[in-house]
């Protein structure tokens, strides 16, 4: 399944907000440094969903604060 998301980094505090089905907006601590923003993206989509951090992956973006996941498994429970 392919999700949107928004990132926003320097946060003051972890958030996770669903804007639709398949768009979402994650507001990280971190830096956007050596892509530490977006293993924290990709720890915040893992817990999410449920799914390990293995099955997450930015298909698009990686350099962008608009980005598109990849996430594998069974996730008809969070849609």
């Amino acid at each position: 399944m392919l999700i949107k998301v928004k990132v926003f980094s320097n946060a003051k505090k972890q958030k996770l907000i669903k804007k639709s089905k398949d768009n979402f907006e994650i507001q990280v601590k971190s830096k956007p440094l050596q892509g530490q923003a977006n293993k924290e993206a990709i720890k915040v989509l893992a817990e999410y969903f449920e799914v390990p951090k293995s099955k997450v992956r930015i298909i698009n973006g990686f350099r962008h604060t608009n980005k598109i996941f990849s996430v594998s498994e069974n996730l008809d429970n969070k849609l």
